[in-house]
């Protein structure tokens, strides 16, 4: 498995790391299972959020993992606090250290070795960030910090009073979802794909050293579908299905491969709970696409060049 940095630090993690928003589906020896078959392929790194089963993701987790036999120190442990669902987004400094402390609870772990603030909170008081930042690292219950769908404007506020680098931002990217490259390459364009949409979120982190994780990487829209065997794609599947061959791994991990093709060396975050995806998915890791292949695909999803 390849080894990516992560953000500024000189920590490296698995290119692909294993979502556990769908966890809760599988009985305890069954997660046991899928924690080891993860590791086997390389995948050391386990995307949470405190929202993902009501919390009951992260138990079962912790459940799974002392049946696994796997040691908590061997493993990269990440999860995302902020959303009070269907009611608001919390930035606030208690809301921030009480979901930690429930997290922690869950994991049945001392630390975290990230913690994202999960959407941006539209009512944010960068004080009381940094404080709940500051109190969690010198708790020794974070270790790293990042955010999840934030723009370099929201970043930077963040910034002006968190010591902490920030050095993750986990947004949506994949071939079905290609806004963060759309306006760079229709530039000075009057087509929709000209609109800057993110504040240049993607140039903001290369620049920063900002890892970005790519979540649903095989969906299209907002939660719509899997672009793959979708007939709604025929042309971008057919591209899919050609380089597969060529590379003789699944169009799953042509489709995974493409986004680690990226310069920006991105993390894919993969949330299957089925084996052999996630193998098809940890293959990507060893395929290097070629310049033209990448921008063939581009353009096979509906994506234009002027």
């Amino acid at each position: 498995m390849r080894r990516i940095p992560f953000g500024s630090s000189d920590k490296q993690v698995s290119a692909v790391a294993l979502g556990c928003m769908r966890l809760g589906g599988l009985t305890v020896p069954e997660a046991a299972r899928y924690l080891n078959k993860a590791v086997e392929l390389g995948i050391d790194f386990f995307d949470h959020a405190d929202i993902y089963g009501a919390g009951q993701c992260e138990t079962l987790f912790a459940q799974a993992l002392k049946e696994s036999g796997l040691q908590r120190e061997t493993i990269w442990v990440q999860s995302k606090c902020a959303i009070v669902p269907g009611v608001m987004y919390d930035h606030s400094k208690e809301h921030i250290l009480s979901s930690v402390d429930a997290i922690l609870k869950r994991l049945d772990t001392p630390y975290l070795d990230s913690l994202l603030l999960h959407r941006p909170d539209l009512l944010m008081e960068p004080e009381e960030v940094a404080e709940a930042f500051d109190i969690l690292e010198s708790s020794g219950k974070v270790r790293h910090f990042g955010v999840s769908n934030h723009t370099p404007g929201q970043i930077l506020l963040l910034e002006t009073c968190v010591e902490q680098p920030i050095e993750v931002n986990q947004l949506q990217f994949g071939l079905g979802h290609t806004g963060m490259l759309k306006s760079g390459a229709e530039c000075n364009m009057t087509s929709d794909g000209a609109v800057h949409r993110d504040g240049e979120v993607l140039n903001f982190c290369r620049i920063n050293n900002i890892t970005i994780q790519t979540w649903s990487p095989f969906q299209y829209g907002m939660f719509a579908g899997t672009f793959l065997g979708n007939d709604q794609f025929p042309a971008l599947n057919a591209k899919l299905n050609a380089l597969a061959e060529i590379y003789g791994v699944s169009n799953t991990a042509v489709a995974a491969a493409w986004i680690l093709r990226h310069p920006a060396k991105m993390q894919l975050i993969a949330g299957t709970m089925n084996e052999s995806r996630l193998a098809d998915i940890a293959a990507a890791a060893d395929i290097t696409l070629t310049r033209k292949q990448w921008y063939e695909l581009y353009l096979a999803a509906g994506n234009e060049l002027p």
